[in-house]
């Protein structure tokens, strides 16, 4: 019942997102980052789930968040940054409170195809051939 209830929470948080939080990822860089590597980052619920106060939706979320384990060293690995593990927690901060980031390994869905759409323009973006002339 506990983890149909964890599960339940965490997708009334995923039909809920909201797009505007793709504007704290543009133009940074290691927010970027911390994104793309959480995808890959072995992110998993708590073994044993802490109970569920009942109150509001911030309580539900930061509940699901008390219940998920990750590392902070292997996320820096995938990161590829300098920052420091304090320094990629305090990052995190803002992914985890906007609902960026979920407490399953995934992210807002408004994220993915903005960060899609950016990988699909590096693409696009062909160097011009300078054409000699005889």
């Amino acid at each position: 019942m506990i983890k149909d209830l964890y599960t339940e929470k965490l997708n009334w948080f995923k039909q809920n997102e909201r797009p505007e939080v793709v504007l704290l990822l543009a133009d940074n860089p290691d927010l970027v980052k911390i994104v793309v590597a959480w995808t890959s980052l072995d992110v998993r619920r708590a073994s044993k789930l802490t109970g569920l106060p009942s109150g509001s939706e911030s309580e539900a979320w930061e509940w699901l968040w008390e219940n998920t384990t990750y590392s902070l060293k292997e996320l820096k690995e995938k990161t590829g940054t300098s920052l420091s593990e304090i320094a990629l927690e305090n990052k995190m901060k803002p992914l985890i409170g906007n609902r960026i980031i979920y407490p399953d390994g995934t992210v807002n869905s408004f994220v993915e195809r903005y960060l899609r759409e950016q990988v699909v323009k590096l693409f696009e973006a062909k160097p011009k051939r300078s054409v000699k002339k005889d």
